[in-house]
């Protein structure tokens, strides 16, 4: 470079820097690499180096030859200021207490949301069921109950009970319904006929 073009960094002429920026950085990335031995942050030294080159830019001397050794300099020492503070980046790391590590959640998670699915339709299918058989899946198959002591809940005889769980078993499964008989105590009638001669 002649001394013309020292003169126009010194004077903060853009498209000299760009110049500068243009015949350098390609070196300056090159050296960065060798001293830290990572691209990336290589690539920040590249950044910096710029910065602080067009910062420190009235340091240039009028007089003298290529730029290179003055852009090198900058860039070793910024390359040496990033591994000085990744140092004690990871030296304060180490220093931090280890915490617990915390446990995976997305295992329960993902079993709460299927049961809350389960729930879902059960509560569905349950509601498609007649008071009576709802009655007696939820008192011997939710409370689990047994026939007697279910029929001693609702006051009904356990053949009523028995007959009841049945049907609303098939209804559940989705089998056809079967043919309906009556049980014996199954219905209180609804109207006892009167009595005729003392009968």
């Amino acid at each position: 470079m002649d001394m013309s073009m020292r003169a126009r960094l010194r004077d903060g002429d853009q498209a000299a820097f760009e110049q500068l920026y243009d015949e350098s950085a390609r070196t300056v990335y090159n050296h960065a690499f060798r001293l830290i031995g990572d691209w990336s942050a290589a690539e920040d030294v590249v950044s910096l180096t710029f910065l602080e080159a067009w910062r420190l830019r009235h340091r240039i001397d009028a007089d003298g030859g290529s730029l290179r050794p003055w852009v090198l300099g900058i860039a070793t020492n910024v390359a040496r200021n990033l591994r000085r503070a990744a140092r004690r980046h990871q030296a304060a790391l180490a220093r931090l207490p280890r915490g617990e590590a915390e446990p995976d959640f997305s295992e329960e998670l993902v079993q709460r949301m299927v049961d809350a699915e389960k729930v879902a339709a059960a509560r569905a299918a349950f509601g498609t069921l007649r008071r009576p058989e709802q009655d007696v899946i939820a008192l011997c198959v939710w409370a689990g109950l047994d026939y007697a002591a279910t029929a001693e809940a609702l006051g009904i005889p356990v053949g009523t009970v028995k007959s009841r769980l049945s049907r609303a078993r098939r209804k559940l499964a989705g089998e056809p319904a079967a043919p309906r008989r009556q049980v014996a105590g199954d219905r209180d009638p609804a109207v006892r006929l009167p009595r005729r001669n003392g009968r």
